[in-house]
């Protein structure tokens, strides 16, 4: 019986863990320099290349960037320097 109580503690312990492990939180990013249709693509592409990185989306006209990301793997300023060194001046929009 106790090997079998051991089991259930030690499975309570990984479940509990897993949940809070890789939360995701989505960021705005205000996004400068896009200029044709397939700059959106293009800064898309470094968004979906960055640790921890889900899911991205990149309006042209509104000149935003949504990112969901794992913030235990990237932060949202490193999200906007990662486009900015490409050539895309973005900062977080709060």
């Amino acid at each position: 019986m106790t090997t079998l109580k051991s089991l259930l503690v030690a499975a309570a312990f990984v479940l509990s863990h897993t949940a809070s492990a890789g939360e995701t939180r989505t960021a705005t990013l205000h996004v400068e320099g896009m200029t044709c249709a397939s700059c959106p693509l293009t800064v898309k592409q470094i968004l979906k290349k960055q640790p921890g990185v889900s899911e991205a989306s990149v309006d042209y006209k509104s000149q935003l960037a949504k990112v969901s990301f794992d913030p235990d793997k990237v932060q949202a300023e490193q999200l906007a320097k990662a486009v900015t060194d490409f050539g895309f001046p973005a900062t977080v929009k709060k």
